[in-house]
């Protein structure tokens, strides 16, 4: 068995309603529909666990709206994955909820099914954003929400922010703030809102910030939280000392990670591979596909290089080390670009790291391409 863990993702394809602003994968469920996923599933644990060989250190449940499936479908999914896979002790085991899906035995039986960890669509703490957005949530109920869940025994819960939203203002998004930051969550993640095409946002005129005020708000945002006691570990994602989100650390470390479920993604073996957006697919017995070409190992060791700097830690000379002359080779280049762009893009630019600050994570994509120049 390989004693490497191995980081899993369930994207559960159900919810009751599609927010305007969405582009995940997911259907109205049928309690026909979800028995015959919840069986596919299962099969599918088994059948990969095997395949592998290896144990799981982080469980996510994503969707869609993973909730609907009820605590006791979610609990039999987890025993499937312990069952084919084996947990490794104190493994981080996450569940997707919506605020306002359930009641509150439902915390009650997700933590007896061994959840540890909550995630929470907030998204807001204003009643127009949260209509605007197609919520079908209120403030209280995440408050509720948040209520319950501690007092089932969740020690570990993240809320989600939206930033940028239609006319919004840092006034408006700091409300939001101080509510998320009030109910003292371990961690919290603030996204900026893409329109995604084929949206129904995407068909609308909305009262968009303008890109330079969408840029005030995340450099507010980032300011407002690390104040809060929420520091930034990633491009979105900001924590409590030790409680960032062990899962997505999987996707930007560039470590193994299996996803299950239709549109769920996987990296394995330095291959990327996806299951189609088909649920009926999906349950005839449908398998996964190859996700691009393989990447020759000049694009492998870029690809690290761009999601390492994602993180607030950045790209260090010693993990470039590991990969051997190539790695090395590849961060004297990218630290000699950085001395040729602007200081105020990194927080640390040096012979041995190499880190964007928020500024820098707010271009991004072209700095990337600048760093990683020949």
């Amino acid at each position: 068995m390989n004693r490497h863990p191995l980081g899993l993702y369930l994207h559960v394809p159900f919810c009751a309603g599609k927010c305007p602003y969405c582009d995940f994968y997911s259907l109205p469920p049928t309690p026909e529909l979800m028995d015959r996923y919840q069986k596919r599933m299962e099969e599918l644990l088994l059948l990969w666990g095997r395949r592998l060989g290896r144990a799981v250190s982080t469980v996510y449940f994503g969707g869609g709206t993973p909730s609907l499936l009820g605590a006791e479908r979610l609990s039999r999914l987890l025993e499937a994955v312990a069952k084919g896979f084996g947990l490794l002790p104190g493994a981080e085991i996450t569940c997707e909820v919506n605020p306002g899906s359930v009641d509150r035995r439902f915390w009650g039986e997700l933590w007896a099914g061994g959840f540890n960890r909550i995630s929470l669509g907030m998204q807001s703490a204003l009643p127009e954003e949260l209509q605007l957005l197609g919520r079908r949530h209120t403030p209280e109920d995440t408050a509720r929400a948040v209520e319950w869940a501690r007092a089932a025994s969740f020690g570990n819960l993240s809320l989600d922010l939206m930033l940028a939203l239609p006319g919004s203002s840092p006034e408006t998004l700091g409300r939001s703030i101080a509510f998320a930051a009030g109910l003292e969550p371990e961690h919290i993640s603030a996204y900026l809102l893409k329109i995604e095409p084929g949206t129904p946002f995407a068909r609308r005129s909305l009262a968009l910030p303008d890109e330079d005020r969408a840029a005030e708000q995340y450099l507010f945002a980032v300011a407002e939280l690390e104040g809060r006691g929420y520091p930034q570990y990633e491009i979105s994602n900001f924590a409590r000392l030790g409680r960032e989100s062990r899962h997505n650390l999987f996707y930007w470390l560039r470590e193994d990670y299996l996803g299950l479920g239709p549109g769920a993604h996987s990296f394995y073996g330095g291959r990327r591979f996806f299951w189609p957006r088909d649920l009926e697919g999906f349950l005839r017995g449908g398998g996964p596909q190859p996700e691009g070409e393989p990447l020759s190992s000049k694009e492998a060791l870029e690809e690290f290089a761009m999601l390492r700097l994602r993180l607030c830690q950045g790209l260090t000379l010693e993990d470039c080390r590991k990969l051997g002359p190539e790695g090395e080779s590849l961060f004297r280049r990218l630290s000699a670009n950085a001395r040729r762009c602007p200081g105020s893009c990194f927080r640390e630019n040096s012979f041995r790291r190499v880190a964007l600050s928020p500024e820098g994570f707010l271009v991004s994509n072209a700095l990337l391409a600048r760093l990683l120049d020949e």
